[in-house]
């Protein structure tokens, strides 16, 4: 399994691989098929280059990488760009994320960040509502696809077929919310974290859903058993 290094106009989105619990190999082959520009967490580097993945860029503040390792690394992955981002108040997810909006990415698929640790996991949830107004994210894993939404104008629209798991999860307390093709309606509804969530719900029938609302912070979930 490899990305091929070729010329990579940003058409499709960047991936950004963390160091949570690996997918499956179908998934990542699905994410690598059209070559995107990968950018590894260092954490990560070890088992990402056992599978024979092509690196454009490392990224981290290497703590757990010796001089001699990140040279070998250089060298087998030539021409990798090795990033050093040592601040520590921020997580390296942050800073991958961040980086790829520097270079202009306009979306980023974010991979290996859920499992292992709770407390990174919801970590790494929660930061995609922070860059929501910057890039499009989605984290996926293999049995799930979250999207931090925007409110309006802005909608969530996706085709999906009958009966696919889809949560609403609010981050705090989001208003005005407004669904179309779900089992579960919500009309000028709202949901709050601890008091009211949105959970398993599904699509009614074959085609798009919609989603709006006003006011808040909300997550969709899409959700596979």
């Amino acid at each position: 399994m490899s990305s091929h290094h070729i010329v990579k106009e940003k058409q499709e989105p960047a991936l950004l691989i963390a160091n949570g619990a690996a997918c499956s190999s179908e998934l990542l082959e699905e994410l690598l098929e059209w070559s995107p520009f990968v950018v590894v967490l260092d954490g990560a580097i070890d088992r990402v280059l056992q599978l024979g993945i092509k690196v454009d860029v490392l990224l981290g503040d290497f703590d757990h990488n010796s001089t001699s390792n990140l040279e070998e690394i250089r060298q087998s992955q030539f021409p990798i760009e090795i990033v050093h981002t040592p601040d520590q108040n921020k997580t390296d997810l942050e800073k991958g994320i961040e980086f790829l909006i520097d270079r202009g990415f306009p979306a980023v698929n974010i991979l290996w960040a859920t499992g292992r640790r709770m407390d990174h996991t919801l970590a790494n949830v929660l930061n995609l509502a922070k860059y929501k107004n910057e890039v499009q994210l989605v984290m996926m894993d293999d049995y799930s696809k979250i999207y931090p939404l925007k409110p309006k104008p802005s909608n969530f629209e996706k085709w999906y077929k009958r009966g696919t798991a889809i949560s609403l999860l609010p981050l705090g307390r989001v208003e005005g919310i407004l669904t179309a093709n779900l089992k579960y309606p919500l009309t000028n509804s709202w949901l709050e974290l601890g008091t009211r969530l949105g959970n398993s719900n599904e699509v009614a029938q074959d085609g798009l859903i919609n989603v709006s609302f006003e006011v808040g912070e909300l997550l969709l979930m899409e959700c596979i058993d």
